[in-house]
């Protein structure tokens, strides 16, 4: 009988044993599952973002110099134009006559001067044969000095004459595209009337005025970055990129050639500009454009998901997976954030596994499942064995 009840006790002790045991694999917990990536290395470029306004490299206003009816117009409206091209012609009839007038009077000066010089050609003899007089002889000389001046007189005059006929023909002073006339054939145009007769833009360089802050300039001077300078040592310039009416990128890059050395004491700004080739005119002085800047070049920083960061009171965080597959919670130094990436400056090394999917499962210390960015065949495995 006691043989019987050991035995049913022993039985009973194993089917205990056993059933504790299952349930303890039954209940053991699932290892949470994320997704890890290591930081990669690249060069980061740092853009400065501003709102711009595109002007003409020249643009310059055609006046009438002189006073006169304006008889034709030489060219069409909005095209261009060449360098000295006629556009303008004033009536020059009354310029013409001056000139006339003044070379006459120019002929004049020098038959003048002409007789002064026999005169005293022919007094110095008789003066030192004491036939003439000292007086007389000055007197001569003096004449002629007066005739060499009403020449060089009558010279200018002439020039100025000339001069002014020259300005009844109005040309271009660039080369360039011209804009509509601000007068009529007909009217009377000149200096008090209406001097403005069109205007001439050089549009096939454009200049991009924008306001730049004073932090942007300062972190640039950091990396001895000089605005306006260019510097051949550094392997990347300051280029700017502007965007179009349809926000498409305009295919041609500019250089920052001016930076105001004065800052604007209300808005903390202070006024850069840019050269832009536009061989296609496609940029048109007086639009405005969205301007960014290069302001910096990261040289292999390390760069990783954005999502990957976190925030709190404490600072920026990140979790890492050690070789152990333990999560550690990671305080990091973070950059400059370029898109869906973030430069790290202090805290991550570059062949540490950072989570970038699942970091929200995760406490200090707890164990978990990693899988590498991509690798979605593990990963669909290990889904499988925690249902």
């Amino acid at each position: 009988m006691e043989k019987r009840v050991i035995i049913y006790r022993l039985i009973i002790f194993t089917f205990l044993l056993l059933l504790s045991v299952g349930c303890k694999k039954k209940e053991k917990p699932l290892l949470p599952i994320v997704i890890v990536e290591q930081p990669s290395r690249r060069d980061v470029h740092i853009y400065g973002e501003y709102v711009g306004r595109i002007r003409a490299a020249q643009y310059v206003e055609i006046h009438a110099r002189v006073e006169g009816y304006l008889e034709k117009m030489l060219f069409r409206e909005g095209k261009k134009v060449r360098q000295h091209e006629p556009l303008f012609v004033i009536n020059s009839a009354q310029y013409r006559a001056r000139v006339e007038k003044a070379e006459a009077q120019l002929k004049k000066a020098q038959a003048q001067a002409a007789k002064a010089e026999r005169d005293v050609q022919r007094l110095e003899p008789l003066y030192e044969q004491h036939a003439a007089s000292q007086l007389d002889l000055d007197n001569a000389k003096a004449a002629y000095d007066d005739a060499i001046a009403n020449i060089a007189m009558s010279q200018a005059d002439l020039d100025q004459a000339e001069l002014e006929l020259g300005y009844t023909t109005v040309t271009s002073p660039i080369s360039g595209y011209i804009s509509e006339r601000f007068v009529d054939v007909g009217a009377l145009v000149g200096p008090g009337v209406n001097s403005k007769l069109a205007a001439v833009v050089k549009s096939d360089t454009v200049l991009v005025d924008f306001k730049m802050t004073a932090l942007d300039y300062l972190r640039a001077e950091r990396r001895n970055v000089k605005f306006g300078v260019q510097d051949t040592t550094r392997f990347w310039q300051p280029n700017v990129t502007v965007t179009l009416a349809d926000n498409t990128e305009y295919p041609i890059t500019g250089l920052v050639d001016f930076a105001d050395p004065l800052v604007d004491p209300q808005t903390g700004t202070f006024g850069v500009r840019a050269a832009l080739a536009n061989p296609e005119q496609v940029l048109l002085p007086g639009q405005f454009t969205r301007v960014k800047l290069l302001l910096d070049v990261r040289e292999r920083a390390i760069v990783v998901p954005r999502k990957a960061i976190s925030i709190e009171k404490g600072g920026a965080f990140l979790y890492i997976i050690r070789r152990d597959n333990i999560a550690e919670k990671r305080y990091v130094e973070t950059g400059p954030e370029m898109g869906n990436s973030m430069v790290i400056e202090r805290g991550l090394g570059e062949s540490e596994n950072v989570v970038v999917e699942g970091y929200h499962k995760l406490t200090p210390g707890i164990e978990v499942n990693a899988v590498k960015a991509g690798d979605e065949k593990t990963l669909q495995a290990l889904r499988e064995e925690n249902k």
